[in-house]
């Protein structure tokens, strides 16, 4: 029951293309090797604010303005990933769900779920689309 779950909880976001990151190694080929901007969502099964953050992140993807890559790592399930994923966080603590915009490999904006559990999917999609105009440049 409890895979069901985490799979229905992953899918509302990979079935809009969201890449996912599975293993360390998949992070770091990401991360190393790609130029521009990307947002990584660490998802989570926590309720209240995994509810909010999953619906702003798919609807952040509408914004004129946006990363050129949009992936996630699931913090309740892929923990090494996420552990990975982290690392490239400097000097934030962990935080799930969260948001994390990189360029060229590192941190330029990170979205705590301090800010998302106070909020609605569309104030958090509106804190995403501001963080996209403010680092992405480029229009995707």
């Amino acid at each position: 029951m409890y895979d069901i779950l985490i799979d229905q909880i992953k899918q509302e976001v990979t079935k809009h293309g969201v890449q996912e990151l599975r293993t360390p190694e998949e992070v770091d080929t990401l991360l190393q090797n790609h130029k521009g901007t990307i947002i990584i969502f660490v998802n989570s099964v926590c309720g209240c604010a995994g509810g909010v953050a999953r619906p702003a992140f798919v609807q952040s993807m509408q914004h004129t303005v946006k990363p050129d890559v949009f992936a996630t790592v699931f913090a309740s399930g892929d923990r090494e990933a996420t552990a990975r994923a982290r690392e490239y966080f400097t000097g934030m603590p962990p935080s799930s769900p969260s948001f994390a915009l990189l360029r060229d490999g590192k941190l330029v904006q990170m979205i705590h779920r301090s800010e998302i559990e106070i909020s609605d999917a569309n104030n958090v999609a509106k804190i995403l689309a501001d963080a996209f105009e403010k680092h992405c440049h480029s229009k995707n």
